[in-house]
C-alpha cells in the first residue's frame, strides 16, 4: 500500500512538471491552478536601486482548495516610504477556473481572479498597486494556452483603490491592468523522472492605464526560473519600461523569489 502511494505521488509530480512547468510565470498568474490539497510557501524580495536602494520583502501562502479553486494570503514589509523596514499590510487572492480544454501536452484554460488588500502606507504614486502600496480591490480574467514546451497567457483586470489605513487618499481611484506572458521549457529536453531540474525562460509584458488621466505604462520583464525535485522553485526577474507616463515604484525593479510546495497535505 505504501509503495502504491509513493508511486502515485511521483506520477502526479511528473505529470505536473510535464504539463505546467513553463506556465509558472514569475510576474503573473496563469489560468491553471496548483494541485488540490497542496500548500505553496513563497519568500520574495523586490526593489530598485535609484534614486536610492529600497526593497520590499513578501511572505505568501498559497493553497489549492480543489482542481478549480486556489487561494493566496500575503504579508508585506518594506522601506519604500520610510528609512527603515516596517510591516505594511496584507492581501488576499482567489482564482477560479471557468473553462478547461485539455489534451496531450497542450491545454487551454480560462479563470477569473479577485484580490483585496489592506495597506497603511502614504500614497505618493499614481499607480494602483495592491502588492504593498495601495488598499483596494482587483478583479479580472486570465487565459492560458499550453503548446508542448511553449505557454502563452494574457489577462485583463479592473482595479479600484480605497483610502489607505492612516487616512491616506489615493491619487487615482480606477485603473485597468493588462498582461501578456510567454514561457518556454528549456530543460529537460525529455522527462524521465521528477527529480530532474527544470529551467524555464519567460518574457512578460506588464501594463496599466488610469482612464481619463493620460497615465499609463508598459514594462517588459524577462525572467529565468529553476525548479528542483518538482517542489523547490527559484525565480529571478527584472522589469524595465517600454513606455512610462506614470509615477510609480515598479519601474526598473528586480525580483528574487524562493517557493516550496507541499503536496497531498490531506
Amino acid at each position: 500500500m505504501f509503495s502504491k502511494v509513493i508511486r502515485l505521488t511521483i506520477g502526479m509530480l511528473l505529470c505536473a512538471c510535464v504539463a505546467m512547468a513553463q506556465e509558472l510565470y514569475v510576474n503573473t498568474e496563469p489560468a491553471s491552478n496548483m494541485a488540490a490539497n497542496s500548500l505553496g510557501i513563497r519568500l520574495e524580495n523586490q526593489g530598485y536601486f535609484k534614486p536610492g536602494f529600497k526593497n520590499r520583502s513578501i511572505l505568501e501562502l498559497m493553497y489549492g482548495v480543489n482542481r478549480n479553486l486556489m487561494v493566496h494570503s500575503t504579508l508585506y514589509m518594506s522601506d519604500y516610504y520610510q528609512s527603515k523596514q516596517r510591516f505594511e499590510g496584507v492581501s488576499a487572492y482567489a482564482k477560479y477556473r471557468l473553462y478547461s480544454a485539455d489534451s496531450v501536452q497542450r491545454h487551454f484554460r480560462v479563470a477569473a481572479f479577485a484580490k483585496v488588500a489592506s495597506i497603511r502606507n502614504p500614497i505618493p504614486n499614481q499607480e494602483i498597486a495592491l502588492e504593498g502600496d495601495n488598499s483596494g480591490m482587483q478583479g479580472g480574467l486570465v487565459a492560458t494556452q499550453l503548446l508542448h514546451k511553449l505557454a502563452l497567457s494574457g489577462s485583463v483586470s479592473y482595479l479600484r483603490a480605497f483610502q489607505n489605513r492612516g487616512g491616506y487618499e489615493p491619487l487615482t481611484r480606477n485603473s485597468v491592468g493588462y498582461t501578456l506572458s510567454a514561457g518556454y521549457l528549456m530543460f529537460p529536453k525529455q522527462y524521465t523522472n521528477y527529480e530532474q531540474t527544470n529551467i524555464n525562460l519567460y518574457a512578460e509584458l506588464l501594463g496599466k492605464t488610469n482612464p481619463g488621466k493620460g497615465q499609463s505604462y508598459l514594462d517588459i520583464a524577462p525572467a529565468v526560473q529553476f525548479i528542483f525535485n518538482s517542489v523547490l522553485r527559484v525565480d529571478l526577474s527584472y522589469r524595465t519600461p517600454l513606455t512610462n507616463r506614470m509615477v510609480r515604484n515598479t519601474q526598473n525593479m528586480y525580483l528574487v523569489r524562493v517557493e516550496y510546495n507541499l503536496f497531498n497535505l490531506f
